[in-house]
Formats: structure tokens, sequence, C-alpha cells
């Protein structure tokens, strides 16, 4: 997402993946990292943040830089993020708030990665939240390649951890990759749940494994994307080091754009971040 500097395109088929419903009822408790889809028994913290602080403070600059600017991030989106305490800050009770802001038809909103700080070949990047929804609102926690500057994208590959847009009744967690003569490919799970879904806090979670990309939601398996199962004009670009981002864009060519039934601030909450390696 440059929020990426390119154009999302229409949803993939599911080419190589499988799924499973999430099961778990909204406000289901999830204040541990749930089980993994494999052991995690012999895996190396990287990075925790549990975003305590006082409120109005930014998130930890050790770990935790800004995408600024506007210009609609190669998707139309309207907002321009910022690194206002009024886009993004503590709230004091242990969470870093994104809020996504109309002021008079100015829209802001703030992008946090951890590119040059946090990065992971092979293991998880997880992330407790609770997701804003209404017409126009896009939130994300995804993944890209540490080598996006130098190669681009979608040479750098892309793993979008959990999108929604709207009205949030769809959960889609993609992979985005090369094709062998140009252009990008995408493919990942879309799992249907309740608009309230993410009126509650989840825990949206990936695992990187050679050639094997996993997602899920609390403690479910959502689907997995496999390298032994692309197409020959697609590429394999994920064994590599991935860093990190928290957004929340507003409208764009993917969810439209927000409307009078819009309620801004949008706020993305997240209780805590974590990345483990193998």
């Amino acid at each position: 997402m440059s929020r990426r500097s390119w154009v999302r395109m229409g949803r993939a088929s599911l080419i190589g993946v499988t799924a499973v419903l999430i099961t778990q009822a909204a406000g289901s408790p999830a204040e541990t990292p749930p089980a993994a889809a494999k052991s995690q028994t012999n895996q190396q913290a990287l990075m925790s943040d549990d975003f305590s602080g006082p409120a109005g403070t930014a998130p930890n600059p050790q770990l935790w830089s800004y995408d600024l600017g506007g210009g609609g991030w190669g998707n139309g989106e309207l907002q321009t993020y910022t690194s206002s305490p009024s886009n993004v800050a503590l709230d004091g009770a242990g969470h870093l708030v994104i809020n996504a802001r109309n002021d008079g038809g100015q829209y802001t909103s703030a992008r946090l990665t951890t590119q040059g700080r946090t990065s992971f070949v092979y293991g998880r990047a997880e992330a407790r939240a609770k997701l804003p929804r209404g017409a126009g609102i896009h939130p994300a926690f995804w993944l890209l390649g540490t080598d996006l500057n130098r190669v681009g994208w979608p040479e750098s590959g892309e793993v979008d951890v959990i999108e929604t847009i709207n009205e949030a009744g769809q959960l889609f967690s993609t992979v985005h990759g090369p094709k062998v003569n140009g252009g990008d490919w995408q493919v990942g799970p879309t799992t249907n749940v309740s608009t309230t879904f993410v009126d509650d806090f989840h825990t949206y979670w990936v695992d990187k494994a050679p050639g094997r990309i996993t997602f899920g939601v609390d403690g479910s398996v959502s689907g997995e994307v496999l390298a032994a199962n692309l197409p020959p004009n697609q590429r394999w670009v994920f064994d590599k080091p991935f860093f990190l981002l928290l957004n929340v864009a507003v409208g764009g060519d993917w969810p439209g754009q927000p409307n009078g039934t819009t309620q801004f601030p949008a706020a993305m909450v997240v209780d805590w971040v974590r990345v483990t390696s193998d």
C-alpha cells in the first residue's frame, strides 16, 4: 500500500489457498497471543509493544516511524498522513490510537511503520486491535519487503495481515507478488463476519515459513498461501525480511468515498503488537 504507491486491483480468486471460517464470537477474550498454527516454543521475540505511556504521547520512536503526506497513495485515497497527536497517540490506558479525522472536508490520518527498525524473515507478526468501520474507511495491518526502496512494488512483496473496508462485514488477508513477465498477482482468504465483529478487540496474525504464509484471527486459522501452488507465471518473493505497517486510509478506489453516515474520528485502537522469529 505507498497507503500504497500503487493501485489495488480487484480481489483475486483463492488460488493455492485453504481457509476455514472464523467462529469465535465477537467480544471473546484474547488478552494473550492465541495458540499458533504451529508451535512457537522455539521462537525468539524480536519486538513487543504494549503501548504503555501517558495519554497523548507518541508511540516509541525506537520501534515506530511515520509515512507522511497525501496525494492519494496510488489508490485515490483522500487522507493526508501526519504525525500529529490528533491522528496518532497513546491513550494512557495501554493502547495506540490511530484516528482518521475529517476537519472541514480535509481528511487526515496516520501510517506507522517499523521500516529500518524491526523486520523478520520467518516467524509470526500479530496485533491485538479494534478496527474502525464506516463508508470509505479502510484500516490495515500489513507487511512489506525490506527491499521495497531498491526493487519497488510488487517485486518487494506485500502481505496484508488484515484489512477491512466500509462496514467491515468481511476480513481480507492477502498476499501480493510479481508475475514473471511483469504485473502483479494477489491471493488470500476472505472471511465473512458480523459487521460488529471489529467493534471488539481481536488478535490478527500471520506466520511466515519457507514457501508458506498462514493467516489467522484469534485462535483460528483463516487460510494459507503456498509457493508450491502458484501458477508458473507467478513468482514467490516472500522468503526474505519484511517490516510492519499500521494505518487507516479514507476513501480510495477500493472502499469508495466516505459519506454523511461515516463517523469521524474513525479510530483503530491497538492493544499490542508482537513479532517473533523462528
